[in-house]
């Protein structure tokens, strides 16, 4: 066995096959069903430096092995790890970044397509067999004729929506916590604003305590009843009980969804609302760019182990070394 395959490697629940079959090629593959401290063996504290995951990460697991380096996380997001307790022990922690950046923003488009529009209603009236029966399907009332979208969140995922928004003729605005240098968007400094200045919200938001129920009752009054939502960012940056109430009683007009606060778990309010288009959190779900996210995950790992340097490292451990 080489070096690397010393090095055991921990996967706590499930992760794409492309990862798990790298792993194993390149180091000691040590599944365990969940993230749950209890799981880690004797054996697996004392020869664990790596974790890849797509599940939570706590601080318990972290200080069941001690001999942890890195957290390998799989996706953009990564509230699920608890980056401030490995930042503290010096652990360093990376995600997947840009190599799902395209993929999910044709998807937020796709949703504000298919919510403006209702295609996904009008595909349903003609699998019916309505259409000879009854008609035409109705027209629609909204289009993105002379819309305004605003983004909330505009990292890498959020210019890429900016970007196809452009070329459909859209004016764009965003909110961040602060201004993106050389952005030639208008930036508002609160959602509330950026919701009054436009008609179409998408969010691309991080998880966190930061954006928790962010787009709440008031963001959606001040967006308005022509106003169309579309979120590809976290589910827990929705109010969601309060997201239900304005497309049942017309605060906005439709929404578009991709993530939910409660995942698989979906509220029945939505799954009812005939002005939703919703997705079982399939942005990034091709082959393609799943591959791609697993390559990066992994080649973190060899990076870090080979190199003594991460690839794409979160912002919370960009000062964490080898040995630190």
């Amino acid at each position: 066995m080489n070096a690397s395959g010393e090095i055991g490697v921990l996967v706590p629940g499930p992760l794409n096959e492309h990862a798990l079959k790298r792993i194993g090629d390149t180091f000691r593959l040590e599944p365990i069903p969940a993230g749950d401290a209890k799981l880690v063996t004797p054996a697996m504290a004392a020869t664990v430096r790596g974790i890849a995951s797509m599940a939570p990460v706590n601080a318990a697991l972290i200080d069941a092995l001690p001999k942890l380096e890195i957290i390998a996380n799989f996706g953009v997001g990564y509230d699920a790890v608890d980056t401030k307790h490995a930042a503290a022990k010096g652990i360093m922690v990376t995600n997947t970044p840009d190599v799902l950046t395209e993929e999910v923003a044709d998807t937020a488009l796709g949703l504000l397509i298919n919510a403006a529009r209702e295609l996904p209603s009008a595909e349903k009236w003609l699998r019916e067999g309505r259409w000879p029966k009854e008609g035409a399907y109705p027209l629609t009332g909204a289009t993105l004729r002379g819309r305004s979208a605003g983004i909330f969140g505009l990292g890498r995922i959020g210019k890429a929506i900016a970007l196809r928004l452009e070329v459909l003729g859209m004016p764009v605005a965003y909110h961040n916590r602060n201004p993106v240098a050389g952005s030639p968007y208008s930036y508002y400094p609160s959602l509330v604003e950026l919701a009054k200045a436009v008609d179409t919200l998408i969010c691309v938001a991080p998880g966190g305590k930061g954006t928790e129920k962010a787009v709440n009752a008031e963001v959606l009054e001040a967006l308005g009843p022509n106003g169309v939502f579309v979120n590809v960012g976290r589910g827990s940056s929705v109010d969601e009980d309060s997201l239900a109430a304005a497309l049942e009683n017309g605060t906005i007009r439709a929404a578009g969804l991709d993530v939910f606060a409660d995942e698989p778990r979906v509220p029945q309010r939505l799954v009812d609302a005939p002005n939703t288009c919703l997705l079982p959190h399939v942005g990034s779900a091709s082959i393609y760019t799943r591959d791609a996210m697993a390559d990066l995950q992994v080649d973190n790992l060899v990076s870090w182990f080979s190199k003594g340097k991460a690839i794409t490292p979160v912002s919370e451990t960009l000062h964490v070394r080898p040995g630190s």
